[in-house]
């Protein structure tokens, strides 16, 4: 599997060094001793063992458009931008409502500035936006056909020079494949994720979609030292 010639920087394959990864988790802790910790610990154990961050950031610091964030869950990409300096606008949807009020209340708190938050079932359609869209970790939660009109819906949000940051399991025969699926069939069950995952796209079919649409396109592994079989799919408009 060959990336299409366009960017031809080397995205990170590490995760957050780990005092960054700790200075952006502790904005999860509670605010009362005895509170519940899951927050915090699942946020420092994902920034500290994944690159998602370094990935998408290095995407979008050539950009200056706003970004909306599918399926933001409890927010981290915001934090993380304005962790690296970034002061991208930031729109965060996703359809579990407890994570997006916790969201709001930690980037409230931290005074995380230019950043909102929605509870929204991708589903059921997007909000209007014109800029760079982020869909991390959620097109396999989405049946075939509508993954294909939702990537349809966010090409026709970028404006020139705004990108689509794609973080997805793709499928394939591989061993990682099989254990990506496998770990988000346990993520639902434990109920970290309400939905259970439907179809993992192909990368072929998520070239074909992009560069049909006119977007130069790079497809290349996120997985880092993780085992499961994550990419990164960068879609810019020229």
């Amino acid at each position: 599997m060959t990336a299409t010639a366009h960017d031809a920087t080397t995205p990170s394959t590490r995760p957050l060094p780990r005092e960054d990864a700790r200075h952006i988790a502790r904005a999860f802790l509670p605010r009362h001793v005895l509170g519940n910790r899951y927050d915090y610990y699942y946020t420092l154990t994902k920034l500290r063992t994944d690159p998602l961050y370094p990935g998408v950031l290095q995407a979008l610091r050539p950009t200056r458009a706003p970004v909306l964030d599918l399926g933001c869950g409890l927010g981290l990409l915001a934090h993380a931008l304005r962790a690296d300096g970034l002061a991208l606008p930031y729109y965060g949807v996703d359809i579990d409502a407890a994570k997006i009020r916790r969201g709001r209340e930690v980037a409230a708190r931290t005074g995380l500035a230019d950043v909102r938050f929605d509870v929204l079932d991708l589903g059921a359609g997007l909000p209007a936006h014109h800029g760079s869209v982020a869909i991390l970790d959620v097109l396999q939660y989405l049946a075939p056909e509508r993954q294909r009109a939702l990537l349809d819906q966010v090409i026709a949000m970028l404006e020139p020079g705004a990108r689509l940051v794609i973080r997805s399991g793709l499928a394939d025969t591989s061993t990682r494949s099989r254990t990506t699926r496998i770990t988000d069939r346990i993520a639902n069950l434990a109920g970290w994720m309400q939905e259970r995952a439907k179809c993992y796209p192909t990368a072929d079919g998520l070239r074909a979609q992009l560069e049909g649409a006119g977007l130069a396109t790079t497809i290349r592994p996120l997985y880092g030292d993780t085992p499961f079989n994550n990419w990164l799919i960068v879609g810019e408009r020229g």
